[in-house]
């Protein structure tokens, strides 16, 4: 099963240009905690509620100023929309992350794909595997010593 056939295709998504109120309003408005960041449709970064409290609210600055691409996160980690669910899988407990923006062959942000999607689809992978990602994206990384 291929990534486009379990993956939400309607995504909200952010300019590097618009104020940390915006991206915060938008992600109140979805109930989300975190959007990718896009120029047009080429995705550019992603930016998390945690960035704009983090490395822009803290900062003393005004949100309404402080633009995104301030904070954002540039280097993603994403998945081809034709792309094995099976095989993304994998990557998302190497990378230890709950959801990957999808991109087309020509790199423009089409879908994401998250832990949930493909869960719920008893044809992407066996619960087995699901429950195995869920538990190993969920352990906290430890210190080496």
């Amino acid at each position: 099963m291929q990534v486009c056939e379990v993956m939400t295709r309607e995504v909200e998504t952010v300019t590097p240009d618009a104020s940390l109120q915006q991206a915060a309003m938008a992600m109140e408005a979805m109930g989300v905690g975190s959007l990718p960041v896009c120029d047009g449709r080429r995705l550019v970064g992603t930016v998390t509620d945690r960035d704009i409290v983090v490395r822009g609210v803290a900062t003393g600055r005004s949100p309404v100023e402080m633009l995104v691409r301030e904070v954002m996160t540039e280097d993603v980690s994403w998945a081809f929309e034709q792309e094995d669910a099976e095989e993304v899988l994998e990557r998302m407990k190497t990378l230890q992350v709950r959801r990957l923006a999808v991109l087309d062959k020509d790199k423009n942000l089409v879908g994401i794909v998250a832990l949930g999607d493909i869960a719920t689809e008893p044809r992407a992978a066996d619960l087995r595997e699901v429950g195995e990602a869920i538990a190993e994206i969920s352990e906290p990384s430890r210190p080496q010593k």
